[in-house]
Formats: structure tokens, sequence, C-alpha cells
């Protein structure tokens, strides 16, 4: 669950911009959404990709991501900064995962993954509690992603 923010970023510091996606998370209202829309341009613009590399970018926005999002977190004294949506862009990317970059499937995707990151339930609400720092972060997102993911991959083949 993620605090609430007792300390701003820095924007001259290059890993508080992507921590804070570009000033996305600094949203009065609903940040990670916030993050998530900033999260469908930068699918849009790495879609085209074939699938192996969209998802060897996937995997180091996660990687990278949890290094950026333990140094802002440890930066700004605060385990999840609710400013902190790289974690949510990644979860969206990694949610698009070999569909269509239509506008249907966007709007699939974009709902499914904010039902599971916000609605959390098991396992990814045990993770949030209890896997701390940056992986903590970003993995409760990891798996918001790959449970809209399966959801959307399903719905995919049998539409």
């Amino acid at each position: 669950m993620s605090a609430p923010p007792t300390s701003r970023p820095d924007f001259r510091n290059p890993v508080h911009v992507l921590a804070f996606g570009f000033g996305a998370g600094l949203s009065p209202f609903a940040p990670g959404t916030a993050g998530t829309v900033l999260g469908v341009f930068i699918y849009l613009s790495i879609a085209p990709l074939p699938l192996p590399y969209y998802i060897a970018v996937c995997s180091l926005l996660f990687v990278a991501g949890v290094w950026i999002c333990a140094r802002t977190s440890q930066d700004l004294g605060v385990h999840d900064h609710s400013g902190i949506v790289f974690d949510e862009i990644v979860g969206f990317l990694v949610a698009m995962i070999a569909l269509p970059s239509d506008w249907l499937w966007l709007l699939a995707g974009f709902v499914l993954f904010r039902v599971f990151d916000i609605a959390k339930p098991w396992p990814i609400g045990w993770l949030d509690r209890h896997v701390e720092g940056g992986l903590g972060i970003m993995l409760d997102d990891l798996l918001a992603g790959l449970a809209a993911l399966a959801l959307l991959q399903l719905a995919f083949r049998l539409f």
C-alpha cells in the first residue's frame, strides 16, 4: 500500500524524473492512473517492435525500475510514495504484451490493469505488504500486469 507523500521529488535528479513519470505522478488526483496514461503513450511507441524485443524492453524497464524506485524512495524517505508511477508504466506495458494496439484493446488493458493494481487481489496484495524496497514497489504492478495480460489474452483468443 502506498504511503501519503511526505516529500517532494527533485526534478533536477533524472532518477526522480523517471520515477515520477516525467511529472505524471504529481497529479493531485489518482497519480497511478496518470502514470498509466503515460504508459499508454509509451506502449504506442514500442508496440510495433517484434515480440521478443517488446518483451526485452519490458524486462529491462522492470529491472531498471527496481533500482529507480528504490533510489527515489530512499531519497524521499517514503517506502512507496504515491507519486512514484514508474511501476504503473511497466505494469501496463506487461498487460499489453502481444495485443493489438487499437483503441478497444488499449481501453481494456488500461481498465483491467488499473482494477488489478487498485484491488490487489491475492497474491498481489500480499506481495505489496510483504516485499520491501524497489522490488516490492515494482512486483505488485508486475503481477497486476500479468493478471490483466492473462485475461486480455483469453479474451483475444475467444474473440
